[in-house]
């Protein structure tokens, strides 16, 4: 008899509940997270077994050991899961129950599973993001120290440039004892960090760059050398989309549509969408937009083609 098995995972355990085919569900069967244990429990289940689980933190190791079973997980959005189970109460056992009957209905909210190299690949972009994050966090403490004891940089575009550099060293002296130091401290983390960045964007040059999505990428404007991989990486196969829309609402850039008689209104941009992917197109249509009003300003004053002031522009605007 055919059945659906529903996956409660947690940190350190999962909780599996099988479903036939008439809909009656067996025990509960709990399993640590023990990978040894993981796999004894994976390989007791019928060939091929379908096994619903919510995306969650440890989602991936799960999904590989489940495929190394030869099994076939159908990985599901956990708060949309859980308003069609409709369950007034909540337990481990009634969750993966649900699961399971979500996935023998037919009516399971499946996500995409990325092959394991794509998932890895993405490790590297990202990485490079929350690096990014981290280093504009240093800078604006160092701002707010500055503007804290009313040392402003007159002149100065870019704080932590050349000339800023010689100004931040100057500025420093007129600083508190220990307000110095932790500024002195917290350049040489900039600075280290900005090392950790470049070390990661070569890797990303030489990894995933050469590769005829991200040339292909590399041709719409306003996409540069680190939106193009990410862009690539995070829509992974475009296939998956039977419409550009569904690709646009993946990418969090539909608002909602609150609608009711002959009144409409445009609400907020749902928040369960790829962040990661939103910000790229943010940021390329930015720049998009940037390198043209640019050019229509400075090209007849200035007589720079216009290849060559974007090319300026992408440097100016690539994410710090």
């Amino acid at each position: 008899m055919q059945q659906w098995i529903g996956c409660d995972a947690h940190k350190k355990f999962s909780v599996f509940v099988a479903v036939d085919e008439r809909g009656k569900a067996g025990h509960a069967v709990r399993v640590e997270h023990k990978r040894e244990v993981f796999r004894t429990y994976l390989e007791s289940l019928p060939a091929n077994s379908e096994i619903a689980i919510e995306s969650m933190g440890s989602w991936y190791w799960l999904v590989d050991e489940m495929e190394r079973a030869q099994h076939i997980p159908h990985l599901t959005n956990p708060l949309e899961a859980k308003k069609r189970m409709g369950k007034p109460n909540k337990t481990d056992r009634l969750d993966a129950r649900g699961l399971g009957v979500l996935l023998r209905n037919g009516t399971l909210p499946e996500c995409w599973i990325p092959p394991g190299e794509l998932r890895d690949q993405r490790e590297l972009l990202r990485t490079r993001m929350a690096l990014r994050d981290m280093r504009i966090k240093l800078k604006l403490r160092i701002h707010a120290a500055l503007d804290r004891y009313g040392l402003q940089a007159e002149g100065i575009s870019d704080l932590f440039g050349k000339s800023g550099r010689v100004y931040l060293a100057e500025a420093a002296a007129e600083l508190p004892t220990e307000t110095r130091r932790m500024v002195v401290t917290q350049l040489e983390a900039l600075d280290e960090l900005t090392e950790k960045i470049e070390a990661v964007e070569k890797r990303i040059q030489e990894q995933i760059a050469p590769s005829a999505e991200v040339k292909l990428l590399l041709s719409i404007p306003g996409v540069g050398a680190i939106l193009a991989p990410v862009i690539w990486l995070e829509i992974g196969d475009v296939n998956r989309f039977p419409r550009a829309e569904q690709l646009a609402s993946y990418a969090g850039l539909v608002p909602r549509v609150i609608s009711s008689g002959e009144r409409m209104r445009l609400g907020n941009v749902s928040k369960s969408v790829n962040q990661y992917l939103k910000w790229a197109f943010v940021e390329a249509a930015t720049c998009a937009v940037t390198v043209q009003h640019c050019y229509h300003v400075h090209s007849s004053e200035h007589h720079v083609p216009p290849s060559e002031r974007e090319a300026e522009i992408r440097r100016n605007r690539a994410p710090n």
